[in-house]
Protein backbone atom coordinates (compact mmCIF):
# COMPACT_ATOMS: atom_id res chain seq x y z
CA UNK A 1 0.00 0.00 0.00
CA UNK A 2 1.15 3.53 -0.61
CA UNK A 3 1.57 4.33 2.81
CA UNK A 4 3.60 1.62 3.75
CA UNK A 5 6.47 3.16 2.03
CA UNK A 6 7.45 6.36 3.59
CA UNK A 7 9.45 8.28 1.23
CA UNK A 8 10.74 11.18 1.56
CA UNK A 9 9.41 13.96 -0.07
CA UNK A 10 12.47 15.96 -2.08
CA UNK A 11 11.36 19.78 -2.51
CA UNK A 12 12.63 21.71 -5.71
CA UNK A 13 14.17 18.51 -7.99
CA UNK A 14 10.65 18.12 -9.83
CA UNK A 15 7.03 19.67 -9.54
CA UNK A 16 5.02 18.55 -6.64
CA UNK A 17 1.76 16.87 -7.02
CA UNK A 18 -1.32 16.75 -5.34
CA UNK A 19 -0.40 13.54 -3.42
CA UNK A 20 3.08 14.80 -2.51
CA UNK A 21 1.00 17.47 -0.43
CA UNK A 22 -1.04 14.99 1.15
CA UNK A 23 1.40 12.48 1.99
CA UNK A 24 3.62 15.45 3.63
CA UNK A 25 0.09 16.94 5.20
CA UNK A 26 -1.62 14.35 6.63
CA UNK A 27 0.53 11.47 6.61
CA UNK A 28 3.35 13.31 7.86
CA UNK A 29 6.12 12.14 5.34
CA UNK A 30 9.74 13.73 5.62
CA UNK A 31 10.99 16.48 3.66
CA UNK A 32 14.23 17.59 2.00
CA UNK A 33 14.88 19.95 -0.34
CA UNK A 34 17.29 19.11 -3.66
CA UNK A 35 20.84 20.35 -3.73
CA UNK A 36 19.91 22.25 -7.29
CA UNK A 37 17.47 24.83 -5.65
CA UNK A 38 19.88 25.40 -2.32
CA UNK A 39 22.08 26.75 -5.06
CA UNK A 40 19.40 28.99 -6.95
CA UNK A 41 18.35 29.69 -3.49
CA UNK A 42 22.12 30.82 -2.52
CA UNK A 43 22.54 32.98 -6.03
CA UNK A 44 19.29 34.60 -5.88
CA UNK A 45 20.50 35.71 -2.00
CA UNK A 46 23.87 36.83 -2.93
CA UNK A 47 22.03 39.34 -5.30
CA UNK A 48 19.93 40.95 -2.71
CA UNK A 49 22.99 41.62 -0.80
CA UNK A 50 24.82 42.72 -3.65
CA UNK A 51 21.87 45.34 -3.64
CA UNK A 52 21.76 46.67 -0.01
CA UNK A 53 25.19 46.95 -0.94
CA UNK A 54 24.32 49.64 -3.82
CA UNK A 55 21.95 51.04 -1.72
CA UNK A 56 19.49 50.82 -4.98
CA UNK A 57 15.80 51.50 -4.42
CA UNK A 58 14.05 48.16 -4.17
CA UNK A 59 10.47 47.89 -2.94
CA UNK A 60 10.17 45.48 0.28
CA UNK A 61 14.18 45.89 0.30
CA UNK A 62 14.36 49.38 0.46
CA UNK A 63 11.08 50.79 1.14
CA UNK A 64 7.90 50.34 2.99
CA UNK A 65 5.14 47.92 2.01
CA UNK A 66 1.57 48.94 0.41
CA UNK A 67 1.12 52.49 0.09
CA UNK A 68 4.58 53.37 1.97
CA UNK A 69 5.99 51.46 -1.21
CA UNK A 70 7.66 55.34 -2.27
CA UNK A 71 8.81 55.51 1.74
CA UNK A 72 12.78 54.54 1.45
CA UNK A 73 14.38 52.86 4.51
CA UNK A 74 17.76 53.22 5.04
CA UNK A 75 20.03 50.27 5.54
CA UNK A 76 20.23 50.21 9.23
CA UNK A 77 16.29 49.96 9.38
CA UNK A 78 15.92 47.01 6.79
CA UNK A 79 16.12 44.61 9.65
CA UNK A 80 13.45 46.01 12.13
CA UNK A 81 11.05 46.61 9.17
CA UNK A 82 11.19 42.65 7.99
CA UNK A 83 10.01 42.10 12.07
CA UNK A 84 7.58 44.82 11.65
CA UNK A 85 6.21 42.98 8.85
CA UNK A 86 5.43 39.87 10.00
CA UNK A 87 3.88 41.84 13.65
CA UNK A 88 2.07 44.39 12.07
CA UNK A 89 0.27 42.01 9.55
CA UNK A 90 -0.36 39.06 11.82
CA UNK A 91 -3.69 40.05 11.85
CA UNK A 92 -5.67 36.67 11.74
CA UNK A 93 -9.43 35.89 12.98
CA UNK A 94 -11.34 32.69 14.33
CA UNK A 95 -10.48 29.17 14.40
CA UNK A 96 -7.47 27.69 13.73
CA UNK A 97 -6.82 26.31 10.22
CA UNK A 98 -6.08 22.42 10.61
CA UNK A 99 -2.59 20.50 11.54
CA UNK A 100 -2.73 18.99 7.82
CA UNK A 101 -3.77 22.48 6.52
CA UNK A 102 -1.06 24.42 8.25
CA UNK A 103 1.61 21.50 6.97
CA UNK A 104 0.57 21.99 3.43
CA UNK A 105 1.51 26.11 3.63
CA UNK A 106 4.60 25.39 5.09
CA UNK A 107 5.68 22.65 2.39
CA UNK A 108 4.27 24.97 -0.22
CA UNK A 109 5.98 27.78 0.95
CA UNK A 110 8.88 25.86 0.82
CA UNK A 111 8.34 24.69 -2.65
CA UNK A 112 7.88 28.58 -4.16
CA UNK A 113 10.78 29.58 -2.12
CA UNK A 114 13.57 27.05 -3.74
CA UNK A 115 12.49 28.54 -7.28
CA UNK A 116 15.55 31.32 -6.35
CA UNK A 117 12.93 34.68 -6.78
CA UNK A 118 12.59 35.32 -3.52
CA UNK A 119 15.79 36.55 -2.16
CA UNK A 120 15.96 34.89 1.21
CA UNK A 121 18.09 32.97 2.89
CA UNK A 122 18.94 29.30 2.62
CA UNK A 123 18.39 28.66 6.36
CA UNK A 124 15.45 30.42 6.74
CA UNK A 125 14.23 27.89 4.06
CA UNK A 126 15.74 24.79 6.04
CA UNK A 127 14.35 25.80 9.48
CA UNK A 128 10.96 25.74 7.51
CA UNK A 129 11.66 22.20 6.55
CA UNK A 130 12.72 21.58 9.92
CA UNK A 131 9.82 22.45 11.23
CA UNK A 132 7.64 20.27 9.30
CA UNK A 133 10.10 17.15 10.23
CA UNK A 134 10.20 18.11 13.74
CA UNK A 135 6.14 18.47 14.16
CA UNK A 136 5.81 22.15 14.46
CA UNK A 137 3.35 23.29 13.46
CA UNK A 138 2.11 27.18 13.71
CA UNK A 139 -1.59 27.82 14.95
CA UNK A 140 -2.69 30.26 11.94
CA UNK A 141 -6.47 31.74 12.27
CA UNK A 142 -8.76 30.86 9.42
CA UNK A 143 -9.91 34.54 8.75
CA UNK A 144 -7.85 37.97 7.54
CA UNK A 145 -7.06 37.22 4.28
CA UNK A 146 -8.47 39.20 1.31
CA UNK A 147 -6.69 36.92 -1.14
CA UNK A 148 -4.11 39.69 -2.78
CA UNK A 149 -1.14 40.60 -1.72
CA UNK A 150 -1.05 37.06 -1.17
CA UNK A 151 -2.38 35.39 2.14
CA UNK A 152 -0.73 38.18 4.20
CA UNK A 153 -2.15 37.58 7.52
CA UNK A 154 -2.25 33.96 7.67
CA UNK A 155 1.63 33.42 6.54
CA UNK A 156 1.95 36.46 8.91
CA UNK A 157 1.74 33.98 11.48
CA UNK A 158 3.48 31.07 9.98
CA UNK A 159 6.30 33.51 10.23
CA UNK A 160 5.61 34.52 13.76
CA UNK A 161 6.32 30.92 14.81
CA UNK A 162 10.03 31.21 12.44
CA UNK A 163 10.62 34.16 15.07
CA UNK A 164 9.98 32.34 18.21
CA UNK A 165 6.49 34.35 18.52
CA UNK A 166 2.96 33.53 18.12
CA UNK A 167 1.53 30.35 19.02
CA UNK A 168 2.23 26.27 17.91
CA UNK A 169 1.43 23.03 18.19
CA UNK A 170 3.54 20.46 19.40
CA UNK A 171 3.57 17.16 20.33
CA UNK A 172 -0.54 17.49 20.36
CA UNK A 173 -0.66 20.66 22.64
CA UNK A 174 -0.86 24.23 21.70
CA UNK A 175 2.41 26.62 23.14
CA UNK A 176 4.22 30.05 22.56
CA UNK A 177 5.72 29.71 19.48
CA UNK A 178 9.19 29.65 21.17
CA UNK A 179 8.51 27.55 23.59
CA UNK A 180 7.61 24.98 20.89
CA UNK A 181 10.76 25.36 19.31
CA UNK A 182 12.91 25.01 22.05
CA UNK A 183 11.14 21.84 22.89
CA UNK A 184 11.74 20.49 19.11
CA UNK A 185 15.65 21.45 19.77
CA UNK A 186 15.10 24.49 16.92
CA UNK A 187 15.94 28.29 17.50
CA UNK A 188 14.64 31.14 16.15
CA UNK A 189 15.88 32.74 12.96
CA UNK A 190 16.64 36.88 13.20
CA UNK A 191 15.19 38.05 9.74
CA UNK A 192 17.24 39.80 7.54
CA UNK A 193 16.12 42.61 4.91
CA UNK A 194 13.47 40.86 2.20
CA UNK A 195 12.69 38.13 4.04
CA UNK A 196 9.97 39.05 5.89
CA UNK A 197 7.74 40.35 2.68
CA UNK A 198 9.48 37.11 1.42
CA UNK A 199 7.78 34.36 4.07
CA UNK A 200 4.48 35.96 3.32
CA UNK A 201 3.77 37.44 -0.41
CA UNK A 202 2.21 34.55 -1.66
CA UNK A 203 -0.87 32.87 -2.46
CA UNK A 204 0.03 29.47 -0.52
CA UNK A 205 -2.79 29.57 1.99
CA UNK A 206 -5.46 29.24 -0.50
CA UNK A 207 -4.01 26.90 -3.04
CA UNK A 208 -3.26 24.27 0.23
CA UNK A 209 -6.58 24.45 1.29
CA UNK A 210 -7.66 24.06 -1.92
CA UNK A 211 -5.06 20.78 -3.00
CA UNK A 212 -6.38 19.22 -0.01
CA UNK A 213 -10.15 19.61 -0.63
CA UNK A 214 -9.26 18.92 -4.63
CA UNK A 215 -7.88 15.61 -3.30
CA UNK A 216 -10.92 14.68 -1.70
CA UNK A 217 -13.18 15.80 -4.18
CA UNK A 218 -11.36 13.09 -6.60
CA UNK A 219 -12.00 10.23 -4.26
CA UNK A 220 -15.33 11.86 -3.15
CA UNK A 221 -16.29 11.19 -7.18
CA UNK A 222 -14.83 7.90 -7.47
CA UNK A 223 -16.65 7.11 -3.82
CA UNK A 224 -19.95 8.69 -6.05
CA UNK A 225 -20.00 6.54 -8.86
CA UNK A 226 -19.97 3.54 -6.18
CA UNK A 227 -22.52 5.05 -3.83
CA UNK A 228 -24.38 5.44 -7.46
CA UNK A 229 -24.01 2.25 -9.01
CA UNK A 230 -25.23 0.68 -5.52
CA UNK A 231 -28.28 2.17 -5.78
CA UNK A 232 -28.87 1.96 -9.15
CA UNK A 233 -28.65 -1.96 -8.65
CA UNK A 234 -31.07 -1.70 -5.31
CA UNK A 235 -34.00 0.42 -7.42
CA UNK A 236 -33.80 -2.09 -10.41
CA UNK A 237 -32.14 0.12 -12.28
CA UNK A 238 -32.02 -0.16 -16.28
CA UNK A 239 -28.43 -0.87 -17.51
CA UNK A 240 -29.23 0.47 -21.01
CA UNK A 241 -28.60 4.21 -19.82
CA UNK A 242 -24.50 3.22 -19.27
CA UNK A 243 -24.13 1.72 -22.63
CA UNK A 244 -21.15 3.42 -24.60
CA UNK A 245 -23.51 4.34 -27.59
CA UNK A 246 -25.16 7.02 -26.05
CA UNK A 247 -22.07 8.39 -24.73
CA UNK A 248 -19.54 8.37 -27.70
CA UNK A 249 -21.85 10.33 -29.20
CA UNK A 250 -21.55 12.84 -27.00
CA UNK A 251 -18.16 12.11 -26.04
CA UNK A 252 -17.03 14.37 -22.50
CA UNK A 253 -14.15 12.76 -20.96
CA UNK A 254 -15.92 12.55 -17.38
CA UNK A 255 -19.12 11.63 -18.90
CA UNK A 256 -17.91 8.36 -20.57
CA UNK A 257 -15.45 7.58 -17.47
CA UNK A 258 -18.60 7.62 -15.36
CA UNK A 259 -20.57 5.60 -17.70
CA UNK A 260 -17.82 2.70 -18.03
CA UNK A 261 -17.82 2.76 -14.15
CA UNK A 262 -20.92 2.12 -13.40
CA UNK A 263 -21.03 -0.75 -16.08
CA UNK A 264 -17.82 -2.05 -14.09
CA UNK A 265 -19.07 -1.90 -11.05
CA UNK A 266 -22.33 -3.38 -11.71
CA UNK A 267 -21.14 -5.95 -13.94
CA UNK A 268 -22.66 -9.80 -13.60
CA UNK A 269 -25.68 -7.84 -11.27
CA UNK A 270 -28.45 -10.35 -10.95
CA UNK A 271 -30.64 -6.79 -10.01
CA UNK A 272 -30.05 -4.71 -12.67
CA UNK A 273 -32.76 -5.10 -15.44
CA UNK A 274 -33.31 -4.15 -19.39
CA UNK A 275 -35.27 -1.68 -20.98
CA UNK A 276 -38.85 -2.16 -20.68
CA UNK A 277 -38.40 -5.45 -17.91
CA UNK A 278 -40.17 -3.13 -15.24
CA UNK A 279 -39.57 0.21 -16.99
CA UNK A 280 -38.94 2.03 -19.75
CA UNK A 281 -36.65 3.74 -18.00
CA UNK A 282 -35.58 5.64 -15.15
CA UNK A 283 -35.43 9.07 -12.95
CA UNK A 284 -32.76 11.41 -13.90
CA UNK A 285 -30.86 10.89 -10.35
CA UNK A 286 -30.12 7.31 -11.51
CA UNK A 287 -29.92 7.98 -15.94
CA UNK A 288 -28.25 10.73 -15.66
CA UNK A 289 -25.76 9.67 -13.24
CA UNK A 290 -22.71 9.79 -16.40
CA UNK A 291 -24.02 13.15 -17.33
CA UNK A 292 -23.96 14.95 -13.74
CA UNK A 293 -21.28 12.98 -12.33
CA UNK A 294 -19.42 13.49 -15.38
CA UNK A 295 -19.28 16.82 -15.32
CA UNK A 296 -18.18 17.28 -12.21
CA UNK A 297 -15.35 15.14 -13.55
CA UNK A 298 -14.19 17.51 -16.05
CA UNK A 299 -14.65 20.12 -13.63
CA UNK A 300 -12.26 18.66 -11.07
CA UNK A 301 -9.61 17.18 -13.10
CA UNK A 302 -9.75 21.46 -14.92
CA UNK A 303 -9.48 22.44 -10.98
CA UNK A 304 -6.54 19.77 -10.30
CA UNK A 305 -4.36 20.85 -13.36
CA UNK A 306 -4.94 25.14 -12.16
CA UNK A 307 -4.06 23.78 -8.69
CA UNK A 308 -0.68 22.03 -9.96
CA UNK A 309 0.33 24.90 -12.09
CA UNK A 310 -0.14 26.92 -8.74
CA UNK A 311 1.66 24.57 -6.10
CA UNK A 312 4.73 24.63 -8.66
CA UNK A 313 4.73 28.80 -9.43
CA UNK A 314 6.32 31.76 -7.97
CA UNK A 315 3.84 34.13 -5.87
CA UNK A 316 6.31 36.74 -4.42
CA UNK A 317 6.77 41.08 -4.63
CA UNK A 318 9.09 41.57 -5.86
CA UNK A 319 10.85 38.80 -7.48
CA UNK A 320 14.48 38.33 -8.42
CA UNK A 321 15.87 37.59 -11.11
CA UNK A 322 19.61 37.30 -10.84
CA UNK A 323 20.98 36.43 -13.85
CA UNK A 324 19.02 39.26 -15.69
CA UNK A 325 19.95 41.90 -12.87
CA UNK A 326 16.56 42.65 -12.49
CA UNK A 327 13.91 43.41 -9.81
CA UNK A 328 10.41 43.14 -10.95
CA UNK A 329 7.29 44.42 -8.90
CA UNK A 330 4.54 42.37 -10.68
CA UNK A 331 1.33 40.84 -9.60
CA UNK A 332 1.90 36.97 -8.94
CA UNK A 333 0.39 37.62 -5.43
CA UNK A 334 -2.81 37.85 -6.64
CA UNK A 335 -5.02 35.03 -6.02
CA UNK A 336 -7.77 35.65 -8.91
CA UNK A 337 -6.71 32.02 -10.32
CA UNK A 338 -7.33 30.02 -7.24
CA UNK A 339 -10.50 32.02 -6.39
CA UNK A 340 -12.32 31.09 -9.30
CA UNK A 341 -11.40 27.37 -9.50
CA UNK A 342 -11.83 27.23 -6.23
CA UNK A 343 -15.45 28.71 -6.84
CA UNK A 344 -15.85 26.49 -9.59
CA UNK A 345 -14.73 23.59 -7.28
CA UNK A 346 -17.81 24.33 -4.96
CA UNK A 347 -20.67 24.35 -7.70
CA UNK A 348 -18.65 21.19 -8.62
CA UNK A 349 -19.17 19.06 -5.81
CA UNK A 350 -21.91 20.42 -4.47
CA UNK A 351 -24.01 18.97 -7.47
CA UNK A 352 -22.65 15.64 -6.77
CA UNK A 353 -24.18 15.50 -3.32
CA UNK A 354 -27.25 16.90 -5.05
CA UNK A 355 -27.85 14.21 -6.86
CA UNK A 356 -26.98 11.72 -4.11
CA UNK A 357 -29.48 13.12 -2.15
CA UNK A 358 -31.97 12.37 -4.35
CA UNK A 359 -30.84 9.32 -4.63
CA UNK A 360 -31.48 8.82 -1.05
CA UNK A 361 -35.18 9.54 -1.06
CA UNK A 362 -35.35 7.03 -3.90
CA UNK A 363 -34.39 4.26 -2.05
CA UNK A 364 -36.12 5.52 1.45
CA UNK A 365 -39.60 6.77 -0.43
CA UNK A 366 -42.28 3.57 -0.40
CA UNK A 367 -43.69 5.13 -3.57
CA UNK A 368 -40.48 5.03 -5.65
CA UNK A 369 -37.62 2.13 -4.03
CA UNK A 370 -39.57 -0.61 -5.86
CA UNK A 371 -41.30 -2.16 -3.32
CA UNK A 372 -38.53 -2.08 -0.33
CA UNK A 373 -39.39 -1.63 3.05
CA UNK A 374 -40.47 2.40 3.47
CA UNK A 375 -37.94 3.97 4.93
CA UNK A 376 -35.61 0.70 4.64
CA UNK A 377 -37.22 -0.71 8.01
CA UNK A 378 -39.10 -3.83 8.22
CA UNK A 379 -41.09 -2.28 11.12
CA UNK A 380 -42.52 1.37 10.22
CA UNK A 381 -44.42 3.11 12.60
CA UNK A 382 -42.36 1.40 15.61
CA UNK A 383 -39.16 2.52 13.63
CA UNK A 384 -38.09 5.11 11.58
CA UNK A 385 -35.27 3.27 9.91
CA UNK A 386 -33.51 5.75 7.64
CA UNK A 387 -36.15 8.61 7.74
CA UNK A 388 -33.97 10.92 9.21
CA UNK A 389 -30.81 10.23 7.64
CA UNK A 390 -32.14 12.06 4.46
CA UNK A 391 -32.98 14.57 6.48
CA UNK A 392 -29.39 15.43 7.49
CA UNK A 393 -28.67 14.53 3.75
CA UNK A 394 -31.13 17.18 2.78
CA UNK A 395 -29.86 19.64 5.47
CA UNK A 396 -26.36 19.88 4.20
CA UNK A 397 -27.14 19.89 0.16
CA UNK A 398 -29.18 22.94 1.35
CA UNK A 399 -26.03 24.57 3.35
CA UNK A 400 -24.40 23.69 0.40
CA UNK A 401 -26.03 25.86 -2.21
CA UNK A 402 -25.80 29.06 0.31
CA UNK A 403 -21.80 28.23 0.36
CA UNK A 404 -21.77 27.84 -3.39
CA UNK A 405 -22.29 31.18 -3.90
CA UNK A 406 -18.74 32.73 -5.54
CA UNK A 407 -16.52 34.63 -3.41
CA UNK A 408 -14.68 35.43 -6.17
CA UNK A 409 -17.02 38.02 -7.35
CA UNK A 410 -16.24 40.00 -4.49
CA UNK A 411 -13.38 42.40 -4.18
CA UNK A 412 -12.83 45.54 -1.40
CA UNK A 413 -10.10 48.12 -1.86
CA UNK A 414 -7.44 48.04 0.66
CA UNK A 415 -3.99 49.90 1.53
CA UNK A 416 -5.33 53.10 0.97
CA UNK A 417 -6.35 52.29 -2.50
CA UNK A 418 -2.92 50.85 -3.66
CA UNK A 419 -4.42 47.35 -3.44
CA UNK A 420 -7.83 47.80 -5.04
CA UNK A 421 -8.79 44.88 -6.47
CA UNK A 422 -8.52 41.45 -4.40
CA UNK A 423 -9.55 37.83 -5.20
CA UNK A 424 -10.79 37.03 -2.18
CA UNK A 425 -9.81 33.53 -3.10
CA UNK A 426 -8.64 32.39 0.72
CA UNK A 427 -12.49 32.53 1.40
CA UNK A 428 -13.53 30.88 -1.69
CA UNK A 429 -11.13 27.65 -0.89
CA UNK A 430 -12.62 27.36 2.72
CA UNK A 431 -16.22 27.50 1.49
CA UNK A 432 -15.07 24.81 -1.75
CA UNK A 433 -13.61 22.78 1.73
CA UNK A 434 -16.63 22.55 3.48
CA UNK A 435 -18.68 21.77 0.62
CA UNK A 436 -16.72 18.94 0.06
CA UNK A 437 -16.81 17.66 3.89
CA UNK A 438 -20.51 18.00 3.55
CA UNK A 439 -20.74 16.31 0.26
CA UNK A 440 -18.66 13.29 2.07
CA UNK A 441 -21.76 13.26 4.67
CA UNK A 442 -23.96 13.08 2.01
CA UNK A 443 -22.47 10.50 0.08
CA UNK A 444 -22.10 8.15 2.90
CA UNK A 445 -25.65 8.87 4.31
CA UNK A 446 -26.46 6.66 0.59
CA UNK A 447 -24.19 4.12 0.61
CA UNK A 448 -25.66 3.47 4.39
CA UNK A 449 -28.89 3.24 2.48
CA UNK A 450 -27.58 1.42 -0.43
CA UNK A 451 -25.84 -1.61 1.99
CA UNK A 452 -29.36 -1.89 4.11
CA UNK A 453 -31.30 -2.09 0.48
CA UNK A 454 -28.70 -4.33 -0.28
CA UNK A 455 -29.15 -6.38 2.37
CA UNK A 456 -32.97 -6.72 1.75
CA UNK A 457 -32.32 -7.42 -2.15
CA UNK A 458 -29.75 -10.11 -1.17
CA UNK A 459 -26.01 -8.93 -1.24
CA UNK A 460 -24.95 -12.19 -3.08
CA UNK A 461 -27.01 -10.76 -6.29
CA UNK A 462 -24.48 -7.34 -6.64
CA UNK A 463 -22.59 -7.09 -9.19
CA UNK A 464 -19.13 -7.43 -8.64
CA UNK A 465 -17.48 -3.98 -8.13
CA UNK A 466 -20.65 -2.56 -5.76
CA UNK A 467 -20.18 -6.49 -3.77
CA UNK A 468 -16.40 -4.96 -2.91
CA UNK A 469 -18.14 -1.35 -1.92
CA UNK A 470 -20.73 -3.51 0.15
CA UNK A 471 -17.89 -5.53 1.55
CA UNK A 472 -15.94 -2.31 2.75
CA UNK A 473 -18.92 -1.01 3.95
CA UNK A 474 -19.59 -4.27 6.52
CA UNK A 475 -16.51 -4.37 7.83
CA UNK A 476 -17.06 -0.96 9.43
CA UNK A 477 -20.89 -0.77 9.79
CA UNK A 478 -22.88 -3.59 10.85
CA UNK A 479 -26.46 -4.25 9.38
CA UNK A 480 -28.68 -3.22 12.22
CA UNK A 481 -32.30 -3.80 11.05
CA UNK A 482 -34.06 -1.96 14.39
CA UNK A 483 -33.73 1.93 14.65
CA UNK A 484 -29.97 2.53 16.92
CA UNK A 485 -27.97 5.90 16.67
CA UNK A 486 -26.24 6.25 13.28
CA UNK A 487 -24.84 9.52 13.20
CA UNK A 488 -21.45 7.74 14.71
CA UNK A 489 -21.80 5.45 11.35
CA UNK A 490 -21.88 8.81 8.50
CA UNK A 491 -18.21 9.83 10.20
CA UNK A 492 -16.79 6.44 10.00
CA UNK A 493 -17.81 5.85 6.25
CA UNK A 494 -16.97 9.68 5.93
CA UNK A 495 -13.50 8.65 7.13
CA UNK A 496 -13.32 5.45 5.02
CA UNK A 497 -14.38 7.13 1.66
CA UNK A 498 -10.68 9.36 2.62
CA UNK A 499 -8.41 6.77 3.75
CA UNK A 500 -5.89 6.91 1.18
CA UNK A 501 -5.12 2.87 1.40
CA UNK A 502 -8.73 2.09 0.73
CA UNK A 503 -8.61 4.63 -2.26
CA UNK A 504 -5.50 2.75 -4.19
CA UNK A 505 -7.42 -0.48 -3.23
CA UNK A 506 -10.40 0.84 -4.81
CA UNK A 507 -8.11 2.09 -7.79
CA UNK A 508 -6.63 -1.91 -8.20
CA UNK A 509 -10.01 -3.66 -7.66
CA UNK A 510 -12.03 -1.76 -9.87
CA UNK A 511 -9.85 0.52 -12.26
CA UNK A 512 -11.71 4.12 -11.07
Amino acid sequence: MLLANQMEITVGSTPLMLQDVVLVARYKHKVSLAESSKEKVIRSRQYVERLLEEKRVVYGLTTGFGKFSDTYIPGEEAKELQVNLIRSHACGIGQPLSEEVTRAIILLRVNALCFGHSGIRLEVIERMVEMLNKGVTPVIPEQGSLGASGDLAPLSHLALVLLGEGEAYFEGEKMEGGKALCKAGMAPVSLQAKEGLALINGTQVMTAIGALACWDAISLSKWADCSAALTTEVLRGVRQAFEPLTHVIRPHAGQQLVAQNILKLTDGSKLMTNQGELRVQDAYSLRCVPQVHGASRDAIQYIHDRLIVEINSVTDNPLIFAEEDKVISGGNFHGQPIALVMDFLSVATAELANISERRIERMINPQLNDDLPAFLTKNGGTHSGLMIAQYAAASLVSENKSLAHPASVDSIPSSGNQEDHVSMGTIAARKAAKIIENAHHVVAIELLCGGRAADYRGPEQLGAGTKWVYSQLRKHIPFVEEDHVMYPYFSQISGLMKNIDTIVEMDQRLGM
